[in-house]
């Protein structure tokens, strides 16, 4: 029996131990709200398959028409079979159908407008974890991490908000940061809120008790 105890007891040191170093690890990250606005980079929309895409060529109307990219990322159009579109912005796109329309067309000027943005996999915020709705959140300019929680449904009874983890890839390095969901959507805190950027996954844990 003393013998079963002390197992329990020196078993309950060492996951308390382990919980304490998880602790430690986590409150060691940079606080999301913290990374300063300079430091984030150019977020310029990039289409991507499922867009809603609509061209436009200058005194050419046979020319201009509303299209889909396809899921292998390429659009059609008259005199063009197929040009790649997605990971493009808008403008960029508009150059190459200018080039490719050249051949056909004197001086073509081409037009491109995103009329249902879904954007590329590799922009989407992803969360995943104790949120109500984990899922794969089309980028906006200027979204927040309030907006991204309030898509998702906020989060699940059994969530701990305050050791929830952003990974965020920048110049190919990965980075963590801490994000206080907790103290931002049930204390009201919001100086925790914080910008979040294309291709941020949100990574919300249980809590341990």
């Amino acid at each position: 029996m003393k013998f079963k105890k002390r197992l329990f007891m020196r078993l309950f040191i060492i996951i308390a131990l382990c919980f304490i170093a998880l602790l430690g690890c986590h409150s060691s990250l940079p606080l999301l709200e913290k990374v300063p606005i300079n430091a984030l980079p150019d977020t310029q929309y990039h289409i991507g398959p499922g867009d809603s895409i609509q061209i436009s060529v200058w005194k050419n109307p046979e020319f201009s028409l509303s299209v889909l990219v396809r899921p292998d990322g390429k659009i059609s159009i008259p005199l063009i079979e197929d040009i790649a579109a997605a990971h493009k912005t808008p403008t960029q796109l508009a150059h190459d159908l200018e080039q490719a329309l050249s051949h056909y067309l004197k001086d073509p000027i081409v037009t491109v407008m995103v009329s249902n943005f879904v954007g590329t996999y590799e922009d989407n915020i992803r969360v995943v974890g104790e949120a109500s709705q984990p899922q794969a959140i089309p980028y906006r300019s200027g979204m927040t991490i309030l907006d991204v929680m309030i898509i998702v449904g906020g989060l699940t009874d059994f969530a701990d908000g305050n050791r929830a983890t952003l990974v965020r890839k920048q110049n190919n390095v990965e980075k963590s940061y801490r994000a206080r969901l907790d103290d931002l959507l049930r204390e009201g805190d919001i100086k925790a809120n914080a910008l979040v950027l294309p291709g941020d996954v949100l990574i919300i844990p249980e809590a341990f008790f």
